[in-house]
């Protein structure tokens, strides 16, 4: 898609969203609980591998998602980004260089081209040529197991690219199994539009003033966020869990703040360490009872 065009959908899009803001809020039906299950302060969320298990594989490559996915932890999280030919795939930075052996700005290469760089070498030479995968390879592999997946589009997605997803996540069955996240606005809508019927999640490094109010303006069934935020705003687990909205926590990779999490009673945590996350969660809980 050029850039002009691009821009042209974003601007417009920007429209859409502020005109929705002088509309009056509409009644939500926005219920996480049939996702997460019922929790209060010390019971133990779910856990997500963030970019896949990247303790034993590069980040979001198959080798990382097939480990989560074959591993005790309940949720795989993924990224992904567009090609320059409209192919969703599983990269995190906006640029190639700190995970493979390219330079220059995703976006700007093919699927073809970005499958022909090494994107396990960084990690060890166990995985190198190990290629960027497409979003398409990722689903049929949670589509043979039980688990779910938090998947996040990064940066804008106009609603006809935001199909490209949602029809994957339709034609490979594991719809119900997914929420898809974003940061942009926009992108939140985009999905929306395409597919009522996906779940979407909202994420926030910063909590405005009512996150359950801005949650349930885009049928939001959670809030994804910092802990920091979280430590700063405690009432927002009261308020989340009334709402019927589930708190989920990036990036927690220590025991001090997994145990905060855990008295929060927050409804999910995304980490680095998702094994180590879920030996120590076994043993908090075991010695609780």
């Amino acid at each position: 898609m050029s850039t002009t065009r691009r821009g042209l959908l974003a601007a417009a899009a920007v429209f859409a969203f502020a005109f929705s803001l002088v509309l009056p809020p509409e009644s939500s039906s926005v219920d996480a609980t049939g996702l997460f299950g019922a929790r209060g302060p010390g019971d133990a969320g779910f856990v997500a591998g963030h970019r896949g298990d990247r303790t034993s594989a590069p980040e979001n490559t198959l080798p990382a998602l097939r480990a989560a996915i074959e591993g005790p932890m309940d949720v795989v999280e993924t990224d992904v980004r567009l090609s320059a030919d409209g192919v969703p795939v599983l990269f995190h930075d906006h640029w190639l260089d700190r995970t493979t052996d390219g330079s220059g700005r995703m976006s700007d290469f093919t699927l073809a081209e970005l499958q022909g760089l090494d994107a396990g070498s960084w990690f060890s030479e166990e995985f190198a040529g190990e290629r960027i995968p497409t979003l398409e390879s990722f689903l049929e592999l949670l589509a043979r197991s039980d688990k779910r997946s938090l998947i996040e589009l990064k940066a804008f997605w106009t609603p006809e690219e935001a199909t490209i997803v949602t029809d994957l996540l339709q034609r490979y069955g594991v719809a119900e199994r997914v929420i898809v996240a974003a940061f942009d606005r926009h992108t939140l809508m985009s999905v929306e539009s395409a597919d009522p019927t996906i779940r979407r999640a909202l994420l926030a490094s910063k909590l405005p003033n009512d996150p359950v109010q801005l949650a349930e303006r885009f049928g939001a069934v959670a809030i994804v966020t910092s802990f920091a935020e979280v430590r700063k705003n405690r009432w927002i687990v009261e308020r989340t869990r009334r709402a019927g909205i589930g708190l989920i926590l990036y990036t927690l990779n220590s025991e001090e703040r997994w145990e905060t999490a855990l008295k929060l009673g927050v409804d999910g945590i995304v980490t680095d360490k998702p094994l180590k996350l879920g030996r120590w969660l076994d043993a908090a809980t075991s010695a609780s009872r």
